[in-house]
């Protein structure tokens, strides 16, 4: 089954009461049982509700998985995926990502013994020599946010086996779309379903999708214990979402090379971050593992000025300055003060994150107003 197929219906199923083609929202917090644990699967809603079962499987579909987990943010899913870690065990990660994985990481698990290590992850033998009989868990965004760094999930998967560690790879940027690491040797995908899942920036909630049911049931079992978990009403919207997936992501793929192209050309504009440029240092990387190179494009002004880079983000019409990104409209950031703000800033230096960096997450606008938009902003 070709992805645009298994995006609208891989996963669900009409309703067998009344045949309805969309997945029923089922708001009930509790199910009535025919005698004390007798009943027809479910029992609470915290544990399983029959939209999120839907949803769930959705998402095992797309990413050719076999178990979906859905939390109610991105950030517990993380929550959950390092609760699986004792004191003393110790965690690899990239030294460009997410502000709100960092801050996870540092601030909240890092006092209960476990140990991070951030490392530039394109080069594999950095992973390597950071890795030691304590590593329980190597963590891989790809692309990266924000400079765009394109991880080899095959290399990263070989050290993760070499190490007896397991290897998950936030795909919030790429989606199922553009990449699938479970084939390409990760064990757990972790997505921000808030983004390019979702698509319309009207719920927040996260994932993570795996084939291996042993540790399926050691997730499903924190999911619960934890508590997590995401309503009824928003898995309805995710998988209202995903059944657009394909189209929105061929879209934004079309329109982040067209606003790629035209920065590159800008006589003010000075690095753009973008994997399709075949002077990209992951560019090969990137072909060989993804099927397009997105939406997500970082830039900075040849003054490399803060003051210059908060009056282009103050200059947008279209692009509207706010957090988050994978909607269908097109939205600005500035990473050192917005989204990685809770990185410290000799470490987003260090990751090569400049402070007058600008991110863009390209929507499916028409793309010449988009472009009209920048060049009025930059001038």
């Amino acid at each position: 089954m070709k992805f645009g197929t298994k995006a609208i219906h891989a996963g669900v199923h009409p309703d067998p009461t009344t045949g309805a083609i969309m997945t029923p929202i089922y708001q009930t917090s509790t199910y009535v049982q025919r005698s004390p644990g007798d009943h027809k699967g479910y029992e609470y809603s915290r544990t399983h509700n029959p939209t999120r079962t839907q949803l769930q499987d959705a998402l095992a579909a797309l990413d050719n998985g076999t178990h979906g987990l859905c939390f109610a943010s991105g950030m517990a899913a993380i929550d959950c995926m390092v609760k699986l870690l004792e004191p003393g065990d110790e965690v690899v990660a990239t030294n460009d990502l997410y502000g709100g994985s960092y801050r996870i990481f540092t601030r909240i698990f890092a006092k209960y013994g476990i140990k991070f290590h951030f490392v530039p992850m394109h080069d594999k033998e950095a992973v390597r020599a950071a890795c030691n009989e304590r590593t329980k868990l190597i963590w891989a965004e790809t692309p990266t946010n924000p400079l765009l760094h394109i991880i080899d999930i095959k290399a990263m998967a070989e050290v993760a086996k070499e190490s007896g560690a397991l290897l998950v790879v936030d795909n919030t940027f790429a989606t199922p779309y553009l990449q699938t690491p479970l084939e390409l040797g990760a064990d757990v995908v972790m997505y921000s379903l808030t983004k390019y899942m979702g698509g319309h920036s009207d719920v927040v909630m996260g994932a993570l999708v795996m084939k291996d049911a042993e540790l399926a049931e050691r997730l499903a079992y924190i999911q619960n214990a934890s508590g997590g978990t995401p309503g009824p009403q928003d898995c309805f919207l995710i998988l209202r979402g995903l059944k657009t997936l394909h189209v929105r992501m061929q879209r934004h793929c079309e329109n982040g090379r067209a606003v790629a192209e035209y920065l590159k050309q800008h006589p003010k504009v000075g690095q753009v971050y973008w994997p399709g440029f075949e002077s990209h240092p992951n560019h090969q990387v990137a072909r060989q593992q993804m099927r397009d190179f997105g939406g997500m494009i970082s830039f900075v002004l040849k003054t490399d000025k803060i003051e210059d880079a908060v009056a282009v983000l103050e200059k947008f019409e279209l692009f509207s300055l706010a957090e988050s990104l994978g909607g269908v409209e097109s939205l600005s950031g500035h990473p050192a003060t917005m989204t990685h703000a809770s990185i410290p800033a000799e470490e987003r230096r260090k990751a090569g994150l400049s402070d007058s960096l600008i991110r863009l997450s390209v929507g499916i606008e028409d793309a010449e107003d988009l472009i009209a938009d920048l060049a009025q902003a930059i001038g």
